[in-house]
């Protein structure tokens, strides 16, 4: 098994610091910085808009991992694009037409990335796999940091893991949820290849972010 990308979500960064956060989260290995977008609509709280984002391009060259949880959608995705956003995934949801959206997320010339809440089911991707980059499974109800795996979303890793083998097209597939070394290893198992991890990777300090990296990716 080769070892998981790992997307820290800044989530979890010390946001007094947080260029130097993700400098040194870039520094201790991280593989893509993932940022999350909340809107205090499409879920209950609020973090940080496309200023935000564009203010900590210089820090890092990893590719931003943009999840946007907004509704509606579609306008703002011209603005993280600018801003600096390599990654946007929506949620289905977050719109009214959902293969609309990722058409506009590649016509900005960006990879687009489709979002899946706990409830939603993995059938949601029968008419866009052939669309997309990648799919995000949301191993807790997106919103807080911190919340514990949902053990069910390990059957619907599974499931889009086949999915995506039947394409025959490289399609990555990222759980963003209660991330830790034991949930890890079985996601990975289930057939995940990017892991998004907030606690994991940000407890202890930056004297920790190598390790928690390394632990994430090897299982420790």
């Amino acid at each position: 098994m080769a070892a998981p990308l790992i997307a820290p979500s800044i989530l979890s960064a010390d946001f007094a610091r947080l260029g130097e956060e993700v400098r040194a989260i870039d520094e201790a290995g991280a593989d893509w910085i993932h940022i999350d977008v909340m809107d205090g609509h499409f879920v209950p709280n609020i973090t940080i808009g496309p200023g935000v984002v564009k203010a900590l391009r210089p820090h890092s060259a990893k590719p931003f991992d943009v999840h946007l949880m907004v509704a509606p959608v579609d306008v703002y995705l011209e603005a993280f694009a600018s801003a600096g956003a390599d990654i946007i995934t929506v949620h289905p949801e977050a719109g009214p037409h959902i293969h609309r959206t990722v058409q506009a997320i590649h016509t900005l010339g960006k990879k687009a990335g489709i979002a899946l809440n706990p409830a939603t089911p993995a059938k949601t991707l029968d008419y866009l796999i052939d669309e997309i980059d990648l799919v995000l499974v949301m191993s807790v109800n997106p919103g807080f940091g911190g919340q514990s795996f949902i053990a069910s979303q390990m059957r619907k890793i599974e499931a889009i893991r086949k999915m995506i083998d039947k394409t025959g097209r490289t399609i990555q597939l990222e759980v963003d949820g209660g991330v830790d070394t034991t949930t890890a290893r079985q996601c990975c198992d289930a057939g995940a290849d990017v892991l998004v991890a907030g606690t994991a990777s940000f407890k202890g300090g930056a004297a920790c972010y190598s390790a928690n990296i390394a632990a994430l990716k090897g299982f420790d």
